[in-house]
């Protein structure tokens, strides 16, 4: 079951959201997780940090904290795509 928060989107929320739906995109796993589009460093990290806690961003398989793993856009994160 996927742990989802209410917020409100900004637009660059939306564009995290869209790249990462895109792929390839990865989380290194931890209580403030790190997210890479396209082997970059994603540099607004307070949003991605929101979008994780918000149910809308999850790493693709359970890893340990520091590991690099495939990150997907969660069923909450294409609704509010979509909506």
């Amino acid at each position: 079951m996927e742990l989802v928060v209410e917020v409100e989107l900004s637009l660059r929320d939306r564009a995290i959201l869209r790249a990462v739906a895109r792929g390839p995109a990865e989380l290194v796993w931890g209580s403030e997780p790190d997210l890479y589009i396209d082997g970059r460093f994603c540099c607004d990290q307070s949003a991605v940090h929101r979008l994780v806690r918000a149910g809308l961003i999850a790493p693709a398989a359970e890893g340990a904290v520091g590991e690099r793993l495939p990150a997907v856009i969660t069923t909450a994160g294409r609704l509010e795509l979509v909506g």
